[in-house]
């Protein structure tokens, strides 16, 4: 006979999900029992709280989850929004450890080849040399500015 395993998986809240283990546990085992769990677990995780619980059938989950003491509880969760899951298998660390995979380097393992950098232009001035004939020699005699008189 295969039992199906529940986890309902409270975390901390305004107040620490131990305290809503005290304040609702019993309840919660109590309403599981009755209603056909086989077997029962809870885990104190980091900052919350799991509790596993098996049934052989499907329909007797949903029998356990449909009634009023288990939607009360669930409701009064420290955080109901952000600090409440309810899912099919175990909770908490109890699947098989898988090893720790390597992480493949990006791009197969090629680095991108560096863009040449170009040294910038040097900037010369240029050499004043003197002109080669005077500028007054080079201009015709009519052309050549007179003082004015």
């Amino acid at each position: 006979m295969s039992m199906r395993w529940w986890s309902i998986e409270v975390r901390d809240g305004v107040l620490p999900a131990q305290r809503w283990k005290d304040g609702y546990g019993e309840a919660l085992l109590e309403a599981a029992i009755t209603n056909g769990a086989r077997r029962w677990e809870w885990t104190v995780i980091p900052g919350g709280v799991v509790l596993e619980v098996a049934f052989r059938e499907s329909e007797e989950w949903d029998r356990f989850r449909a009634l009023p003491v288990v939607t009360a509880a669930l409701d009064a969760t420290p955080d109901p929004v952000n600090g409440l899951y309810v899912y099919p298998g175990r909770g908490g660390n109890s699947s098989a450890r898988s090893p720790k995979r390597k992480p493949k380097p990006a791009g197969a393992g090629a680095a991108a080849i560096p863009i040449p950098v170009e040294p910038p232009p040097i900037a010369r001035l240029a050499e004043a040399l003197p002109p080669a004939e005077p500028i007054a020699a080079a201009l015709p005699a009519s052309q050549t500015m007179q003082p004015a008189a």
